[in-house]
């Protein structure tokens, strides 16, 4: 019986024991986690990524701003600095060589023949009618006074006409063409002395002075006259004394450069004078030959451009004598270029005539007008807008383009 009693007793005893760790292992279980310790935790640092793959940070990594990541700087290049680049000096025109003078009217001759024939054609046809009556001679009258050969001198050839046919009898077409032509030269004159003077008495250049109207390509013609006589183997100098048109200077100066002639210039509404003399100065300090001074050609009735272009002509002499003065005149405007050649005579000494657009008017009889106006020669005309298209006047050539083949 206390055998028994002792058994029970350890039983229990066990049954206890067991359910005293059970409870235990439970109450652990459930009790909350411990706070953390408030000394800091020293952890190791991360490994260093390996090659390929992206060093992310740990939890212990405190996060980093913007601010407190440091940018590398940037490299700064230093400076290269940039090849200096001479600019190109721009290159000298090339200096043409004019066409020879002599005889470039002959070969103009049929441009001038285009325009002139209905004068000489027109007088052939009247003169060749088999009576000629009183209303005949008015139609050459009439024929004459439309190309503007003047009144008088009109007069004058259909008088000797008259008179020539009455002896002559018979008038073959060539027996007309011979009376008419010479007619022609009488009146045109075969005895004027038509070359441009050129040379100087004196040590100086000769001296040249260009006038006349704007509009009648004055300036143009002093172009082309520096082409005719550096033709003829002269060296020039030109004064771009035009100062009230704009673009003048740069168009004389072009002109010049096309030939290796140079131009003295002043600014724009210069003094004139002042640039003729330095002009003509310059002439004599290189040993040019010619020095062809452009002049202002407002309207001719200003009294301020006569006075200016007395001016001029009074300061160039201080250098030495004026050799030519040439008047260049539009061949269209017939007796208004009259008008215009008696004002410019009253201020300067005209000496010889430059006719502008002869080639496009009919009206060629404005060579005997203005000859028989001035007591002065037409020494040049202008037969084109081409560069060697002024001529020297040459009147068999004229007339022959009158009167035609």
């Amino acid at each position: 019986m206390e055998i028994l009693i002792l058994a029970v007793v350890i039983a229990l005893v066990a049954v206890g024991v067991i359910s005293g760790l059970v409870v235990s292992s439970r109450k652990k279980k459930q009790l909350p986690p411990t706070a953390p310790s408030s000394s800091p935790t020293i952890t190791a640092p991360p490994a260093e990524p390996q090659v390929g793959e992206d060093a992310a940070p740990t939890l212990e990594e405190p996060r980093r701003t913007i601010e407190e990541v440091a940018l590398p700087e940037a490299e700064v290049a230093e400076p290269v600095e940039a090849p200096v680049i001479e600019p190109e000096a721009p290159a000298a025109p090339e200096i043409e060589v004019p066409e020879p003078t002599a005889g470039r009217l002959v070969r103009l001759r049929a441009r001038l023949a285009r325009s002139q024939n209905s004068l000489g054609k027109g007088l052939l046809t009247l003169l060749s009618r088999e009576h000629l009556d009183e209303d005949t001679w008015e139609e050459i009258e009439e024929t004459l006074l439309i190309a503007d050969v003047g009144v008088a001198p009109t007069q004058e050839l259909v008088d000797r006409l008259r008179d020539r046919v009455k002896v002559l009898g018979t008038r073959t077409p060539a027996d007309l063409r011979a009376l008419l032509k010479e007619e022609l030269l009488t009146l045109v004159g075969t005895d004027f002395d038509r070359a441009v003077k050129t040379e100087s008495g004196t040590d100086t250049p000769g001296i040249v002075l260009v006038v006349g109207v704007n509009g009648t390509g004055k300036t143009t013609t002093t172009g082309k006259l520096a082409r005719v006589l550096v033709a003829d183997g002269r060296s020039v100098v030109l004064g771009a004394a035009d100062t009230f048109r704009a673009a003048a200077a740069d168009q004389l100066q072009t002109w010049g450069e096309r030939v290796g002639a140079r131009t003295v210039r002043g600014p724009e509404g210069g003094d004139p004078a002042s640039i003729a003399y330095d002009a003509v100065k310059e002439g004599i300090a290189e040993g040019a030959d010619v020095v062809l001074i452009d002049t202002a050609g407002r309207l001719h009735t200003k009294t301020g451009l006569m006075d200016e272009l007395g001016k001029v002509k009074r300061v160039v002499e201080k250098h030495g004598p004026l050799d030519e003065i040439l008047l260049v005149l539009d061949a269209t405007t017939g007796q208004n270029g009259l008008t215009q050649a008696r004002v410019f005579a009253e201020v300067v000494d005209i000496t010889g005539i430059v006719l502008t657009k002869l080639d496009g008017t009919a009206k060629g009889g404005i060579v005997v007008a203005v000859q028989r106006e001035l007591g002065v020669p037409v020494k040049l005309v202008g037969l084109g807008e081409g560069a060697d298209d002024l001529a020297p006047f040459e009147p068999e050539a004229f007339v022959d383009a009158l009167i035609g083949d």
